[in-house]
């Protein structure tokens, strides 16, 4: 078994500000690519994980280059965690960012009718429609005055209160007239 090159352990071999640099490039490149990819419904998949990892290993040597020591390891990991952070409170200081970090919810179904443009933009099948309303205890479109798929990719559903109710559109923003 070789010897632990302890001179070499915890000494720099990649300048710390070249570390950071590669960190905040990769980290931003595919924080733009994953939210060009939008989101998938509901939980992660095993795709979306595998894409993950694969982006993670292909990334690897780009923000690394070739270092050895554990002290460029953790300038690395903390140049990512720092552009989390940092992309965490620009978020919620700046509305502009809040737009492009956190993206619009999306109507699924409108007046009990599903949207099939929006589903198949948002690659959601009739299925999986249907599994996320019964989620939440509807079992018809039809029941449904509103859903949309939410930035986090979970669906939001607002059921129709009664029979009665009569079937507005919830994006007009004009008042009615009561007679």
């Amino acid at each position: 078994m070789p010897p632990v090159q302890w001179d070499k352990l915890f000494v720099f071999t990649v300048s710390p500000f070249e570390l950071f640099l590669r960190g905040s490039i990769i980290y931003l490149l595919i924080f733009v690519v994953m939210r060009i990819l939008r989101r998938e419904p509901g939980t992660v998949g095993i795709a979306d994980l595998l894409m993950v990892v694969l982006i993670a290993d292909a990334s690897q040597n780009a923000m690394a280059g070739e270092y050895h020591s554990v002290i460029d390891g953790i300038v690395l990991i903390l140049t990512i965690v720092f552009w989390n952070y940092a992309l965490d409170w620009l978020t919620a200081k700046f509305p502009t960012i809040e737009k492009f970090t956190f993206p619009r919810p999306i109507p699924m179904v409108l007046n009990g009718k599903a949207l099939p443009r929006n589903m198949q933009k948002q690659f959601v099948t009739q299925a999986q429609l249907h599994s996320m309303l019964r989620e939440h205890g509807v079992d018809e479109v039809s029941k449904v005055k509103a859903a949309y798929l939410e930035g986090n990719g979970q669906l939001s559903v607002i059921p129709y209160e009664g029979e009665d109710e009569e079937k507005v559109d919830p994006t007009d923003r004009r008042k009615k007239k009561t007679s």
